[in-house]
């Protein structure tokens, strides 16, 4: 997974402009207006947590607030996430500045050195990648250039889509305190930082350090779900990676680790959904279908808003034959519509996992994989262990994407809504049946190690 972040930026910026452009006034004026009115047209509902009131105030806000006459791509990406973040929709969002990074990583910059984890309303440092060896795993860092530390919080929080604080701070963790400081705050040679330690508060002088050598080349992502299977005496340990990519290759890992699985008579079957990025029920199901007893869906309903915008983008990306691809077109702009699955059949019984299955989430536990352990609870095919997810399993989501005409930004917008399976639309995570938290997100696998504990106690 290393430099994993910076390979992702390239390829996610790639529609823009090798070099990074400036953009006039009144360029970025005439993308923020669209942009706002974009979204009331493509998401499904885009003042279900904010009202329009707010949006309005702070849309007059940014457009006054302009007084340079040319903008960067930084500080234009910058300029319009402050004004859709305000949905608190995950999937709905201006992503990254990875275009803006990669060229700043390219020329040498370089990142506040110390990554935390937020846990209890503290942040705990998870990393310290500075050359002073004082500063000590699980310390709370306080504050940094004398800006105490949830002022700083607050000031990325500005740049991130989510449903609430829990998942915001998920996100910075995911993100990471130094990428995001950069963003917001931009290039600084030092910093100064208070830490407490064992009760303790000392003021530590730390210099920055090379964005490439000292940080992307070191550090393993947080998103790192990978596939993988192994065996613990009678329990097998399953990691399906993320709900996407070659859905063949992926169908066929799963083909053959619940092979094995059967194979070697496990009694107790572990699947990993942490630190996972999500994707398509397509994929999730296929695995779920490997040890359900009963036909499932992945949701109680769904439902999506057409417009013009997700209408060019049909014609333009999907094959418009297609069932759902008429259902877009083939509906008014602006309608709300459900749109229904047929239940996913079981694998045949021999091909079936029937022993006990748990389900480890955390709350790098993200969109499909929330949604799937959610499933998973509701239908009581496993138990759930871990921490409540930052997602919400009843979520805004299905996402495409667009691009603003003068920039060239990409925006994501949700254009559908979906309901878990029990039918629950409260608004907070995936609550584990076991709970078992993940300290600092660090090599120690607290949650991994609690439910083998458990297994064994049973045995």
């Amino acid at each position: 997974m290393r430099i994993a972040f910076l390979l992702l930026c390239i390829t996610s910026f790639s529609c823009i402009a090798q070099s990074t452009p400036k953009f006039t006034k009144k360029q970025v004026l005439s993308d923020l207006k669209f942009l706002y009115s974009s979204l009331e047209e493509a998401h499904y509902n885009l003042y279900a947590y904010t009202s329009k009131n707010e949006f309005d105030s702070t849309y007059r806000e940014l457009r006054s607030s302009l007084a340079k006459d040319s903008l960067t791509l930084l500080e234009a990406t910058n300029l319009y996430q402050n004004l859709i973040s305000l949905a608190n929709n995950s999937h709905t969002e201006i992503a990254f500045p990875g275009q803006s990074y990669f060229e700043y990583a390219q020329s040498g910059g370089t990142l506040f050195p110390l990554e935390v984890a937020l846990e209890n309303e503290k942040a705990l440092i998870r990393k310290n990648w500075s050359k002073n060896e004082d500063i000590e795993i699980g310390a709370e860092l306080l504050s940094i250039n004398g800006m105490p530390i949830q002022e700083v919080l607050d000031s990325l929080s500005g740049q991130l889509s989510a449903e609430r604080n829990y998942f915001k701070n998920a996100k910075i963790e995911f993100y990471s305190l130094p990428r995001l400081y950069w963003q917001v705050f931009g290039e600084q040679e030092s910093f100064e930082v208070e830490i407490k330690t064992d009760g303790i508060k000392k003021a530590f002088h730390i210099n920055a350090i090379n964005l490439i050598e000292d940080f992307e080349n070191k550090r393993y992502e947080v998103l790192n779900a990978s596939m993988r299977l192994k065996f613990i005496d009678k329990t097998a340990y399953l990691n399906p990676g993320n709900f996407g990519g070659d859905e063949q290759a992926y169908q066929t890992f799963i083909d053959s680790s619940f092979a094995q699985i059967l194979e070697q008579k496990a009694s107790n079957l572990i699947i990993d959904l942490r630190n996972n990025a999500g994707g398509d029920d397509s994929f999730s199901d296929y695995m779920v279908s490997y040890f359900a007893g009963k036909p499932f869906k992945w949701c109680s309903s769904f439902s999506l808003k057409t417009s013009s915008i997700l209408k060019d983008f049909v014609r333009k990306s999907k094959d418009t034959t297609s069932a759902y691809a008429q259902s877009v077109l083939t509906h008014k702009d602006g309608e709300v519509y459900p749109y229904d699955f047929e239940p996913y059949q079981p694998q045949a019984e021999q091909k079936r996992f029937t022993g006990k299955v748990y389900v480890l989430v955390n709350r790098q536990s993200y969109s499909q994989s929330t949604v799937a352990a959610a499933q998973i609870q509701d239908y009581k095919f496993g138990t759930i262990a871990g921490e409540e997810t930052g997602e919400y399993p009843s979520l805004y989501a299905s996402i495409y994407q667009y691009t603003l005409p003068e920039t060239g930004i990409s925006v994501n917008v949700s254009k559908g809504y979906m309901v878990r399976v029990n039918g629950s639309t409260e608004e907070r995570g995936v609550i584990p049946d076991i709970f078992i938290k993940d300290h600092l997100l660090d090599e120690k696998d607290e949650i991994l190690e609690g439910i083998l504990d458990r297994i064994n106690s049973e045995q």
